[in-house]
């Protein structure tokens, strides 16, 4: 705790954090949570208000039974703090995709009933805040500037989307839980840092070695349909060139065809007369000197 400004950690820390780092898009639900606007865009959360809302919702749910109490964390940088916050205090958590019917379904897989929830990104977690609406639940919720708190009980203004910024948030939330359950008795005790709610679990780390072969192994596949289409093309291209030049050559019509079979036949009938005309030459030649002598 900071003596001088009375928030749970130093500024200095927050800031560093990016606690106070909104979106370029504001709602008019959290118009009383903005501090300034920058220059490129962005709006600025009140960090003294997200201070002590943040302490505020530590009390609220330290008055609740752990196991009364579900985070509800769908995105991967609020669902691995999160986690280690749910280890620590006892609290249920709920990672990953919020699954319709889990608190109004009791055939749903995972049905539970909780009287408090705590939801890290309400646009995200919709579902889940009408599900608590339908049974009166309690609803704390980490708010973004661009975020609407219809449903939402208590407001927590927080750069919901930064991997340090939640780690911060779960950090103060583990504190304040842990020194009201008599786990430790000084912030002394407490001997986690913000390090480590950022840090990924074994678990997480197992999932993302697995993951990234799969990537590996698309990124080569991709590669290689690359490669065959471009053969392909290639084996396409010269297919194409002679096509073309078949196409360039004159082709004979019919018309033409038969024409030139009638010449073809014609032919041999001209050589015969033509024959004819130079065997009666000297026969006519005869009978003109015939005539003269008479």
């Amino acid at each position: 705790m900071d003596e001088k400004t009375g928030m749970p950690l130093k500024q200095d820390i927050f800031l560093e954090a990016g606690v106070h780092i909104g979106t370029k898009i504001r709602t008019s639900d959290m118009r009383e949570f903005i501090f300034k606007r920058r220059d490129d865009g962005l709006y600025i959360l009140d960090l003294r208000q997200s201070a002590e809302r943040l302490m505020a919702a530590a009390k609220l749910i330290s008055k609740y039974d752990p196991q009364d109490v579900t985070v509800v964390a769908s995105r991967i940088y609020s669902g691995n703090p999160a986690k280690k916050f749910a280890k620590l205090t006892g609290i249920n958590i709920i990672r990953g995709r919020f699954t319709p019917g889990t608190m109004t379904n009791m055939t749903c897989k995972g049905f539970t009933e909780p009287k408090l929830i705590l939801v890290c990104d309400p646009k995200g977690e919709r579902e889940a805040l009408m599900e608590s609406a339908q049974n009166g639940v309690t609803v704390i919720a980490f708010c973004d500037s661009n975020n609407e708190t219809k449903y939402v009980d208590y407001i927590v203004p927080i750069n919901n989307k930064g991997k340090r910024s939640l780690a911060l948030a779960f950090y103060v939330l583990a504190r304040e839980m842990m020194m009201s359950q008599g786990k430790i008795k000084s912030y002394d005790e407490f001997t986690y840092d913000i390090q480590y709610f950022e840090e990924l679990l074994e678990e997480d780390k197992v999932e993302e070695d697995i993951s990234e072969p799969e990537e590996e192994t698309k990124k080569e596949e991709k590669a290689k349909e690359k490669k065959t289409g471009e053969k392909s093309k290639e084996e396409i291209e010269p297919k194409k060139e002679a096509v073309k030049e078949h196409e360039k050559k004159p082709v004979k019509s019919e018309k033409k065809e038969k024409v030139e079979e009638k010449s073809q036949k014609e032919e041999p009938e001209d050589e015969k007369s033509a024959e004819k005309a130079k065997e009666e030459k000297p026969k006519r030649a005869e009978k003109e000197e015939t005539k003269k002598k008479d």
